[in-house]
């Protein structure tokens, strides 16, 4: 994958960190850079780590499946963007906890991930570059999650639907790009 195509996944993947940074902005009573900076380490930290493991679980019955690996890619982005979309349409919003504290964002930073986990998988069967794509993802999702919160806090709600919604979008138009190269261009 181009660095291009990792930026717009990582972006796409940090959509939900984003979506959930600005919620907390919104409920926080202050918001300090040290608490930006918590936010941005433990979203970004899990967006990093959780495609290695995703990666590594997929290595493991890689060559079981090589023949169909676009399809498992192209579904697994597909599910995890559909997802994205239909939770941002929701009306079942859930406020978000105001705490920084340590269970609240462990709760927050793997709820969050789960999509990256499945794009781990995903990675391994196209011999992604993993440090690369975790470099780039961490990092994209640390930067989104840290101007979320201060979004959050200056702007409001009125960017958690869209931010949802762009970035299902986004993976699902990575997942089709993949299906059609294979299909098509291979």
């Amino acid at each position: 994958m181009s660095f291009w195509e990792l930026l717009l996944l990582a972006v796409g993947v940090s959509m939900d960190a984003f979506a959930v940074s600005i919620g907390k902005g919104l409920t926080a009573q202050r918001v300090s850079w040290r608490e930006a900076l918590k936010v941005g380490l433990w979203f970004g930290g899990f967006q990093a780590l959780m495609p290695v493991i995703g990666y590594f679980l997929g290595i493991s019955f890689a060559d079981l499946v090589t023949k169909i690996d676009h399809w498992i890619a192209f579904g697994l982005l597909l599910l995890i963007g559909a997802n994205m979309i239909r939770e941002a349409l929701s009306k079942d919003d859930k406020p978000v906890d105001a705490s920084f504290g340590f269970r609240t964002m462990l709760v927050l930073a793997i709820a969050t991930s789960i999509d990256a986990l499945a794009l781990g998988v995903s990675f391994a069967f196209l011999g992604t570059n993993l440090w690369r794509a975790i470099l780039i993802i961490g990092l994209t999702t640390f930067a989104f999650s840290v101007v979320g919160l201060l979004i959050g806090k200056k702007v409001g709600e009125r960017f958690h639907t869209g931010a949802e919604i762009l970035g299902g979008i986004i993976l699902i138009a990575i997942g089709l790009k993949i299906l059609i190269e294979h299909l098509f261009l291979s």
